[in-house]
């Protein structure tokens, strides 16, 4: 398997700060081994493990979600089933693939009336609660709390959905989605009763818009290119016909900020309207959107930052690394206030006794390219989007970095056995609560399936499934297109260079294809080949 050797190191300087907003009673809720362990599941949205310390420390310093790795286990192997938002939440909820729970694209609505683990475990006496992004079009179910941001929510001054009831909350949403958590936590939930709560931010999604406190944050980092920037697609032609290029389809407007007020500064035609309407959302007039201070912040901080482009005329090259240093310098500029608000979560867990009897579990729905071959966004089989951060922390376990595989759909199984529910046999993942021990169970998996189904959408990202073993890697293209990938891992891991059809590569090819149909039986996904 992959391993990150030299990348997994850890910076983690510093104490854990904390700025909660509400009053805080230490309850001294110590470890009792007779009662269940609380569940504190954490997720962004979009947030590579690149952009994480604990994996790599090129790019950001993440201390306080380094904390619970250096106090845990950091998983070296972690992906998801399906790399698209939706979908990708909806295996975490059922432990099922995305052709099993019904939910296998952003346009579809996920069936709430299906079996999750919240429901398990509130049949069980846990109490349940999800606050933050939910992004799954119906309503929450299984959850004697929820306070959900709608749809793709808005960084300043969004609008909540608390148990069915709308608020427009001032502040900034990383801010304001941990506050809501700390607030349940503290004022809503019985303390006799094991929880289980989701914490889910909207950071980092799309459009990358920092805190006002955070804005400029890494305006004097030189981000490094990734080697593979400019990559041309030989002989890959899905990659080839993608349209989430920083060079061709990241957005001026839309996606790096760069709306003039003399409107001389265009989108493309296809992002005119989303881009006006993104530089009109930060205006004051506005509600729920930006208010006076947050306006006046962000056009002192953006205003030179256009005038300086507008003035240098940047063509081809200069272009295109200048746009990926601005992505890039936005993107952790939104990270450096998702780390800061996990510190205030660990800090009110500890102050308030809840440290030691609670499963901490850090992660992001899917990974995303930080400019690897030229992109941003996510969705393709390969590995930047297909593996996901995980780092996890279970009280009296066994510090480690684990390098077996796990998948989005194992969470279910795992938070079941911790609480000491059945796992139903339709669940397909498995519980990985044997490996936070320390275990090495016999039998582990040796392999992952992955579907992505959204097509035709946006970014033009073609279906595809495939396999991946510890070496090698195989992807089928198909619907509109119908052509196969092979790579070598350990010889390429830019999967740059395609093996599918060389002499040399064909026995492996062979067995390639027989564990892909061993795992589409195993999973009962209709697409054999």
């Amino acid at each position: 398997m992959i391993k990150f050797n030299s990348l997994f190191l850890y910076s983690l300087t510093g104490t854990v700060g904390f700025m909660s907003l509400f009053s805080c009673t230490v309850k001294n809720e110590t470890n009792d081994s007779s009662k269940p362990l609380n569940i504190l599941y954490i997720m962004t949205d979009d947030h590579s493990y690149q952009t994480i310390s604990a994996y790599d420390r090129r790019f950001i310093q993440t201390p306080h979600i380094d904390r619970i790795g250096r106090e845990g286990v950091i998983f070296a192997n972690s992906f998801v089933a399906n790399s698209i938002s939706c979908p990708s939440r909806a295996c975490m909820l059922t432990g099922k693939h995305s052709h099993k729970n019904g939910f296998i694209d952003n346009l579809h609505t996920f069936d709430g009336n299906q079996q999750t683990y919240p429901k398990l475990l509130q049949q069980t006496g846990y109490q349940t609660a999800v606050v933050g992004k939910w992004h799954l079009t119906s309503d929450p179910t299984g959850f004697d709390y929820w306070n959900i941001l709608p749809g793709q929510g808005d960084y300043y001054n969004p609008v909540f959905i608390e148990n069915g009831q709308r608020r427009r909350i001032e502040g900034y949403a990383t801010n304001i989605t941990t506050d809501i958590a700390i607030d349940w936590l503290e004022n809503k939930r019985d303390a006799g009763k094991p929880f289980c709560l989701l914490l889910h931010h909207k950071a980092p999604h799309r459009t990358w818009m920092p805190d006002t406190c955070d804005l400029g944050s890494f305006d004097h980092t030189d981000i490094l290119l990734p080697e593979n920037f400019y990559d041309l697609y030989e002989d890959r032609l899905a990659a080839a016909a993608q349209e989430m290029s920083i060079i061709h389809d990241m957005d001026l407007i839309y996606d790096l900020k760069l709306a003039d007020k003399e409107n001389e500064i265009h989108s493309k035609p296809s992002l005119e309207n989303s881009g006006r309407n993104l530089y009109n959302q930060v205006g004051a007039d506005l509600p729920g959107r930006m208010n006076e201070a947050q306006k006046a912040a962000w056009d002192r901080y953006y205003e030179p930052i256009i005038n300086d482009f507008k003035k240098r005329r940047l063509e081809g090259r200069e272009l295109a690394e200048w746009k990926f240093q601005r992505y890039m310098r936005d993107y952790l500029s939104v990270i450096r206030s998702v780390d800061r608000n996990i510190g205030r979560v660990l800090a009110y867990l500890e102050e308030n006794g809840l440290l030691e009897n609670t499963l901490i579990v850090y992660t992001s729905d899917q990974g995303f390219y930080m400019g690897e071959h030229g992109w941003f966004d996510k969705r393709f089989m390969y590995e930047e989007s297909f593996r996901t951060p995980l780092l996890v922390r279970l009280p009296g376990g066994e510090r480690r970095t684990v390098n077996q595989f796990v998948q989005n759909i194992d969470y279910a199984p795992t938070f079941l056995e911790l609480a000491g529910v059945k796992i139903p046999e339709d669940i397909q993942g498995e519980s990985f609560l044997p490996l936070l021990e320390g275990k090495d169970p016999e039998g582990w998996r040796h392999s992952l399936y992955y579907h992505y189904y959204e097509y035709p959408s946006e970014h033009a990202v073609k279906k595809h499934y495939g396999v991946r073993t510890d070496r090698y890697k195989l992807i089928h293209f198909y619907n509109d297109i119908d052509t196969w990938e092979l790579y070598d891992l350990e010889k390429d891991p830019h999967e740059m260079n395609n093996l599918y059809g060389k002499e040399d590569y064909r026995e492996i090819a062979s067995r390639m294809h027989e564990e892909l149909k061993r795992l589409q039986d195993q999973y009962d996904d209709p697409l054999k080949d």
